[in-house]
């Protein structure tokens, strides 16, 4: 599989660049977003007595159009990730996998889901973060 650069759309905050939703491609890569932390829960396995899959997120990003997107962090990598996450807060997301999100388990609108991956990186954005209004 190949991927193609995309021109990185512009944010509110002027001189700073954050890739956007519309941006993702499928796979892994070195893709990175900034977007707001809006919620985030335990998924459990109900078929196999609540067994702890991972932890389920929902991310939202409101540049010119509202987009909310579901990210998934596997049960393996939950303890590394969950000091990182803090309702409200914008993060940036560095190199994940982006795949098509399975109609069974959709949860927004959008196409995709942001798994994160060994080599994810997630991290409050203080300076430069994108204008993201979470009350949207």
């Amino acid at each position: 599989m190949s991927f193609s650069a995309s021109p990185v759309p512009q944010t509110g905050v002027h001189g700073v660049r954050h890739p956007t939703f519309e941006s993702l491609r499928l796979g892994h890569s070195s893709q990175s977003t900034a977007s707001g932390l809006l919620r985030f829960w335990d998924s459990l396995n109900f078929k196999k007595d609540n067994e702890f899959m991972g932890i389920t997120v929902i991310l939202f990003l409101d540049e010119k159009v509202n987009y909310v997107i579901h990210g998934f962090i596997p049960a393996g990598r939950a303890n590394h990730y969950m000091s990182s996450l803090k309702v409200g807060s914008i993060v940036k997301v560095d190199c994940f996998e982006v795949v098509r999100c399975s109609n069974m388990y959709k949860i927004t609108y959008h196409p995709f889901l942001i798994r994160f991956i060994s080599t994810t990186i997630i991290d409050e954005v203080i300076m430069g973060a994108p204008e993201i209004r979470l009350q949207s």
